[in-house]
């Protein structure tokens, strides 16, 4: 039987690699690690999340047509060590918090943003020891 080994980076395409990257990197953080020109012609750029081994590729081929992300069907969630001082943080960069926060029965607490494209991006502050949400 087959079994995969490793989760290496997830695919998202989207209409504006540069806005999007722009996004990335300037209100979560994330770091490109490369950018450059798919063999097929698509614009591809990985970005490193701190703390993680699997990576975020972002695409952008115009000619597949415009990027339609469907509605709760996508998001990426990260862990920030601090919900109130993302929100503070946001705030002050015109990022406006789409749902939350919101406080799980683990004692999580939780917002979502939308990046470029409509992706939903989930920012959550967990206590100690709560592995999931």
């Amino acid at each position: 039987m087959m079994k995969v080994q490793k989760l290496l980076h997830t695919r998202m395409r989207v209409s504006d690699l540069d806005q999007t990257i722009q996004f990335y990197t300037s209100v979560l953080g994330l770091e490109v690690i490369e950018h450059k020109t798919s063999p097929r012609g698509s614009q591809l750029a990985f970005l490193r999340v701190p703390n993680s081994d699997e990576l975020i590729e972002l695409t952008s081929f115009p000619p597949s047509g415009p990027v339609r992300v469907q509605e709760d069907l996508v998001h990426l969630a990260f862990q920030v060590e601090s919900l109130d001082q993302t929100i503070a943080s946001l705030n002050a960069q015109g990022i406006k918090i789409t749902d939350g926060p919101t406080k799980t029965s683990s004692g999580s607490r939780f917002i979502f943003i939308d990046a470029p494209d409509g992706y939903e991006i989930e920012l959550i502050e967990r206590p100690t020891g709560v592995k999931i949400v």
